[in-house]
């Protein structure tokens, strides 16, 4: 008996000490999740692109002569019509008036051989004239027609030739500097080149395109050098100036070849931008932005989310029981610091951006706003 009440109580302490115990409370691994973002994403493609004036139009000498004046600055605006030179006027105007004169004779001789033939006609209708003499009045006054059209044309020509010594601009714009002095020998068989006018109030800017880029363009219904009214946004372009500052106004695409150059597998692209303060000089290069796409709505993750496998993309899903799921997704281009996943992510999944690497599918989460500094 005594024996039996010793031990008893040494049995009840232990069974309670052993009831006591508590169940372990699952611990969630520390990562930061973000919230899957939906935006209107604009993709860009970057070029390297040559700046020209949308016109250069070079000014020559259409008549030989001696060069007398220039009746402008160099360097600066010019208009259209406006004269630029003077090339000796002598010869040209010596020719015209001769012309004139020639004209003049011509004209009385027509008038002559007219009223012969009137005066014959009725004089052969009562058989007063042969019929000979009334043939030779007719085509006495025929010779004298053709006579007084071809001086007109020699006249008009002369004229014209008159009016070439007068050099004027063919377009407003900026001119060169002069590429014959006063009193040079100038003309088609002599130098022929005066100056150069540019209108650079508006410049192209060309540059080459990818044929991958196209390929895309296309895959998306983006015909570039097109315009398309029932579309929110259209391919713009913006270039950037010496300093790295971007120009302020944009163009665009205005023109695309039809074919692709075999030798670079590329095609030219031409855009057309307003320069009315000149910053844009023909000639200079610059970088070309153009805007490719816009994917409307589309569903972005950053790019430190997703990981890289033989099996393709995923990122790391929260669940709502706060579990990891391992999802494999379809990607698409990447702008900035995100990127575009075109199929398997939803508007309000949570994925996970940092801390993903050591997690297994199915594992508990605590997710966090940032890693604290011990985590990493």
């Amino acid at each position: 008996m005594h024996k039996r009440h010793v031990i008893w109580p040494v049995c009840v302490l232990m069974i309670a000490l052993t009831g006591c115990k508590r169940e372990k409370v699952p611990v969630g691994i520390p990562v930061v999740v973000e919230k899957v973002n939906v935006d209107d994403v604009e993709i860009f493609g970057e070029y390297v692109g040559r700046v020209r004036a949308r016109q250069f139009v070079e000014v020559h000498a259409r008549v030989e002569g001696y060069l007398e004046k220039m009746l402008f600055e160099e360097g600066k605006r010019v208009k259209r019509n406006q004269p630029l030179f003077i090339i000796n006027q002598d010869l040209y105007k010596a020719r015209a008036d001769k012309a004139a004169a020639q004209l003049k004779k011509d004209l009385a001789q027509e008038l002559k051989t007219e009223r012969d033939v009137e005066r014959l006609r009725p004089l052969y209708e009562q058989n007063a004239a042969s019929q000979l003499d009334l043939d030779n009045a007719v085509a006495a006054y025929e010779s004298a027609k053709a006579n007084v059209a071809m001086s007109r044309a020699d006249l008009a020509q002369a004229q014209l030739e008159l009016g070439y010594t007068t050099v004027r601009s063919p377009i407003s714009g900026y001119i060169s500097e002069r590429h014959a002095d006063v009193g040079t020998l100038v003309g088609p068989g002599a130098n022929s080149l005066l100056a150069t006018v540019v209108a650079s109030d508006t410049v192209l800017v060309d540059f080459n395109l990818t044929a991958l880029d196209y390929l895309r363009s296309q895959q998306r219904n983006v015909r570039l050098g097109e315009q398309d009214a029932n579309r929110s946004w259209q391919p713009f372009v913006t270039v950037t100036l010496a300093d790295n500052s971007v120009y302020p106004e944009k163009g665009l695409v205005d023109f695309a070849e039809p074919q692709v150059d075999p030798k670079t597998g590329t095609f030219g692209v031409r855009a057309e931008l307003p320069n009315p303060e000149r910053k844009l000089l023909p000639g200079q290069f610059t970088k070309v932005k153009l805007l490719l796409d816009v994917r409307e709505k589309a569903v972005v993750v950053p790019v430190k989310a997703v990981a890289i496998e033989k099996g393709g993309a995923h990122v790391y899903v929260m669940r709502r029981d706060s579990t990891a799921e391992k999802r494999l997704i379809e990607t698409g281009p990447e702008v900035g610091n995100w990127v575009v996943v075109e199929r398997g992510l939803g508007p309000d999944e949570m994925v996970v951006t940092e801390g993903y690497h050591k997690l297994t599918p199915g594992d508990l989460l605590a997710p966090r706003k940032e890693m604290e500094e011990d985590t990493k």
